[in-house]
């Protein structure tokens, strides 16, 4: 099952609990097995696999199963882009500008 970019976040969300299911039963260990590793109730296991798990419960039963190396294609590292780079004059960017509408840069008529 593949994650397409329309889906509803909470479909993504299920498409991710079903996979770490399938990684558990790869894995050949029960949810009181992950819960037991990971430190978290077997609920919490479950509901993770539903796709409802707080984000520290998700990377806890990553780890109780040995996949928090795939973290690292889950959400690779951002970096800054030259051009920013260069405006920024060397600095790190803190805060986003966020986008303006065309409306939102004319100068409004008085």
């Amino acid at each position: 099952m593949s994650i397409e970019k329309e889906e509803a976040p909470s479909a993504i969300a299920e498409a991710l609990g079903e996979r770490l299911k399938q990684a558990r039963l790869n894995a050949d260990m029960t949810q009181i097995d992950v819960a037991d590793h990971a430190g978290v109730s077997r609920k919490a296991v479950l509901n993770a696999e539903k796709g409802k798990a707080q984000l520290e419960v998700f990377i806890a039963i990553l780890s109780a199963l040995n996949l928090t190396h795939q973290l690292e294609n889950f959400l690779p590292a951002q970096e800054i882009s030259p051009i920013q780079l260069s405006k920024l004059k060397g600095r790190k960017r803190q805060r986003a500008s966020g986008q303006r509408s065309s409306d939102e840069q004319e100068a409004p008529e008085w």
